[in-house]
């Protein structure tokens, strides 16, 4: 076969930072260099329904993606980008309604015909309860506007995929496979159980066979593979038995995957070159189980963004996969083989176990908190065995020794965001806020929340809003007002866990210094602004737990402010933050000047995240006592400094 007639699934990188403008130049260069389908980023504000002045926002803006807050932003990101003829997948879940609003607007400012838009917003926010955070809205609204969403595309945008059930974020949460199949065959269970209702009988089998899935490949690649084997024949097998759906087509397992960032390692950065090429085979290999569309992160990502280069070369990566290799030209290469079928078999196994209770609770969106304190577990059990060597991982806790990569050599390693961004980003929204008609806003907000409370589809008004000139944070707005705010559970339980092994020595230097302060040494974790990477934060809380602390974790985006007056009403020995979107100086510098005007200058603050070097220095100096970054993995090693810094000195050396 000709490499020329083969067609391999799509290249795409997952971008966006600082403006739509920046983005978008970064946009036009990677399709100029081979890519294939576009992956838009968005940064916390914008998924989370909040415009880029908002004090939450503080920080956060153009850190993780690209910060849209109005129709002008997507005008600019797609800016000479011709989006009839592109294929746009928008990692987008509680805004998705808005965000697909804002596209369908600019497109037909583009003169695009709507129904020839090809592309998929995520529009998982089962997902976000359980691992990445960003979800506005309670459980069942948030439900709705998912099959809302579905439903418009479903008569206005045919080859768009209106949901992308998100497993991605579940395995870097902890979860096992079996938990990963489960989980996210439950999210998709509860969107079709919902959806029946709003589409055309006829219509829906159709509608089944648009849902896609976006996974996770991890390094262990031979059980990554069988996963996806197991994820194709578990939905085929609940499209046609539970769903009644007879066209094999509409049955397809379409997914779409990222590569393991949690795997990457801030030790020995480029080994993380050889583990996003094994985890890609993951998902390339088998044919009746590779993915439509791959994309990989970069190898520096856990020291920071990447580099328009750093991107080449995983994009060159796929590249050489698909048409330098004979892959393409041949059958699946593991069916009928023993040991997979075996394997597959076994996944199916636990994953059905595991929908069973689902299902008994009474589906995906009661079982939350069930579906998130196993995370919790299992993801205490992943790093349990990294932290006694159990589980080997190459230049973190096994041959360390390493001579100087010239990769990360000098000050270009990686990629600096631009820190003119935020105030450039902000100075354009007022701007637009001015320009705007103000009674047109209005009336499209009054119809919009009229929408919202009447049960009518969402997109309508939020398409006629778009357009009308309303902000991210105004649609938010009218959201929360209707529907109220959420806190999701923690998944960490006051009670210790059973897993106590290696923590005596530790618990007896709690109970010591507990006894010299006069009560339970006392830890405040917390995790301000946006940033929803809470996988952190709960195992330290957790580990605190296991060794005798008396732990107060709330859960995500609390404002330094919330956090003060808990430590005051906790009286907190200590005070820890996570912070893994970058934002660390901003945040934690409001929180040590709140802290001394409250008279708490003298509890201890720590801080861990993806924190370079140059930033640690600057948290130091602003009184912040410990920083720990991705290679500080051993959590033991943590609740001793933790001890120590609140330690009397009485106890201080025992």
């Amino acid at each position: 076969m000709s490499s020329n007639t083969i067609r391999p699934w799509l290249f795409r990188t997952y971008a966006g930072h600082s403006t739509a403008k920046a983005s978008n130049e970064l946009y036009r260069t990677n399709l100029a260099k081979g890519q294939t389908g576009l992956s838009v980023a968005f940064d916390l504000p914008t998924q989370t329904g909040y415009d880029s002045d908002h004090k939450l926002s503080r920080g956060e803006v153009g850190k993780v993606g690209v910060p849209l807050s109005h129709l002008g932003d997507m005008r600019a990101l797609f800016d000479n980008i011709p989006l009839e003829q592109m294929n746009t997948s928008m990692t987008i879940n509680a805004t998705a309604p808005w965000l697909l609003s804002l596209y369908i607007a600019a497109a037909e400012e583009q003169g695009a015909d709507v129904s020839k838009l090809q592309g998929t917003v995520q529009n998982d926010i089962i997902k976000e309860y359980l691992s990445r955070g960003t979800y506005v809205c309670p459980p069942e609204p948030s439900l709705r506007m998912i099959t809302d969403v579905a439903a418009y595309t479903r008569e206005h945008l045919p080859k768009w995929n209106p949901m992308n059930v998100c497993s991605y974020h579940l395995q870097e949460a902890g979860a096992t496979p079996e938990e990963e199949l489960a989980f996210a065959l439950a999210t998709a269970i509860a969107v079709l159980d919902d959806l029946k209702n709003k589409v055309p009988a006829e219509a829906f089998p159709a509608m089944v066979g648009r849902i896609s899935f976006f996974v996770n490949a991890g390094i262990r690649f031979v059980t990554e593979m069988c996963k996806m084997r197991a994820f194709v024949e578990l939905w085929d097998e609940i499209t046609r038995e539970r769903y009644g759906v007879e066209d094999p087509k509409f049955r397809r397992f379409r997914y779409g995957v990222q590569v393991n960032s949690l795997g990457l390692t801030e030790q020995q950065p480029e080994n993380n070159v050889y583990r996003i090429l094994i985890e890609m085979l993951a998902v390339t290999l088998s044919k009746n189980a590779r993915a439509r569309a791959v994309q990989l992160p970069a190898w520096n990502e856990a020291l920071g963004l990447p580099r328009p280069w750093d991107q080449q070369w995983s994009l060159r990566m796929q590249q050489i996969l698909a048409y330098e290799t004979d892959l393409l030209e041949f059958d699946d290469l593991f069916d009928e083989n023993p040991a997979v079928e075996r394997k597959v078999a076994e996944l199916k196994d636990g994953a059905r176990a595991e929908l069973a209770q689902i299902d008994g609770m009474g589906g995906a969106v009661a079982a939350i908190e069930y579906m998130k304190s196993r995370l919790v577990e299992s993801n205490a059990a992943r790093i349990g065995k990294i932290e006694i060597g159990d589980t080997t991982v190459v230049g973190v806790n096994k041959w360390l020794e390493t001579t100087e990569s010239p990769l990360t050599a000098g000050d270009g390693a990686i990629m600096v965001a631009d820190k003119e961004a935020e105030a450039d980003q902000i100075a354009r929204l007022e701007q637009w806020r001015v320009d705007r008609d103000d009674k047109a806003v209005q009336d499209a907000l009054n119809a919009l929340r009229a929408a919202a409370k009447s049960g009518e589809n969402i997109m309508p008004s939020s398409i006629a809003a778009a357009k009308a000139g309303v902000t991210t944070g105004e649609w938010g707005e009218v959201m929360r007002q209707t529907f109220g705010q959420y806190r999701a559970p923690t998944g960490v339980s006051k009670n210790p866990s059973n897993r106590t092994e290696g923590l005596d020595e530790i618990r007896n230097r709690v109970d010591a210094v507990s006894d010299a302060l006069g009560r339970r040494l006392t830890f405040l974790v917390g995790k301000p602004g946006l940033d929803g990477h809470s996988n952190g934060a709960e195992q330290i809380a957790a580990r605190a737990r296991d060794c005798g602390m008396d732990i107060t974790y709330e859960g995500i985006r609390l404002t330094p402010e919330e956090l003060v007056a808990s430590a005051i009403e906790t009286k907190a020995h200590v005070v820890g933050l996570s912070i893994l979107s970058g934002s660390h100086i901003p945040l934690l510098e409001e929180l040590i000047e709140r802290m001394k005007a409250a008279g708490l200058g003298e509890v201890p603050v720590v801080a861990g995240g993806i924190i370079p070097d140059e930033d640690a220095e600057r948290l130091r100096a602003m009184g912040v006592a410990k920083v720990y970054t991705p290679k500080d993995f051993e959590l033991n090693t943590i609740m001793e400094d933790i001890v120590t810094l609140v330690a009397p000195s009485s106890v201080a050396a025992e």
